[in-house]
């Protein structure tokens, strides 16, 4: 079996540095798969996720000049649907220019929300702030869609 760009292939893992894993393929061939690409959490320790000798699922997804061969675990395992930043499946979004209203959050208290709902609620926030700066900017320099 020839290793091509997206195919999905065994194999083991030989060498563990502070930014990636060697990982032994089959034909004798042996590949890196980054950090960044363990786990679609983030990733401080790799020892946390990945020991010597472990057989792991790989995707390889890029195959330089050279010969490198680099994989990826996170992308080997199949994909959890995504939430919308509203934090909806398929939630219709506003237009970025469209003024939103600010509801505050006090539904719920924020003793109780944890640390992803807090931050999901900020992000939320700050985006929807800084589109209604960048809004009130383009009125105010005239950059307007012109006919």
């Amino acid at each position: 079996m020839d290793l091509a760009v997206g195919s999905i292939v065994e194999g083991k893992v030989t060498g563990i540095t502070k930014f990636g894993a060697f990982v032994a393929l089959p034909e004798g061939k042996s590949g890196m798969v980054h950090i960044s690409e363990v786990a679609a959490s983030y990733v401080s320790d790799i020892k946390d996720f990945l020991q010597e000798g472990q057989q792991v699922k790989v995707k390889v997804i890029n195959i330089d000049q050279s010969g490198r061969i680099n994989l990826s675990i996170k992308k080997a395992q199949p994909q959890e649907p995504r939430q919308d930043r509203a934090g909806g499946y398929g939630a219709i979004r506003q237009p970025r220019f469209a003024p939103r209203a600010r509801i505050p959050q006090a539904s719920k208290d924020p003793a109780t929300m944890s640390f992803e709902d807090k931050l999901k609620a900020f992000m939320s926030d700050s985006e929807s702030r800084q589109a209604d700066v960048r809004h009130a900017a383009d009125r105010k320099s005239g950059s307007r869609r012109r006919r």
